[in-house]
């Protein structure tokens, strides 16, 4: 499977970006997926995931209540709906690829090329 992402941009505190990640291959609502992001001098963290009907979801604290998760697999898409933006949610945002529902980065195998998302006070 290979993933790229797409959406990010400049927004101001309390705004909203939709994150898109497009899969190739007919493989893709086989797989569970995630976004994680990393900001400047941090660790990549995990952000969401969702399972690959779609019926399941999870999210860091941080985010819980202001990101949405969601999979169309018709279109081979996975997106990530922010609202209510703040300026600690500045980072590059990866979509990846797991066989199972998980907040562990390590057994995310297939990854996206990230797509940066600032957020301005």
């Amino acid at each position: 499977v290979q993933l790229q992402a797409s959406g990010g941009g400049l927004v101001q505190a309390g705004g909203s970006l939709r994150l898109s990640c497009a899969a190739s291959g007919r493989t893709f609502s086989r797989y569970d997926m995630g976004w994680f992001r990393q900001a400047p001098g941090k660790e990549r963290e995990f952000v969401a995931t969702i399972n690959w009907s779609g019926s399941s979801t999870y999210y860091a604290d941080s985010v819980k209540g202001r990101f949405t998760i969601s999979r169309d697999n018709a279109k081979n898409t996975v997106h990530l709906q922010m609202n209510s933006l703040k300026p600690e949610d500045t980072a590059v945002y990866y979509c990846a690829a797991s066989s199972i529902v998980t907040t562990a980065l390590v057994d995310y195998y297939y990854w996206g090329q990230g797509t940066q998302v600032t957020v301005s006070s």
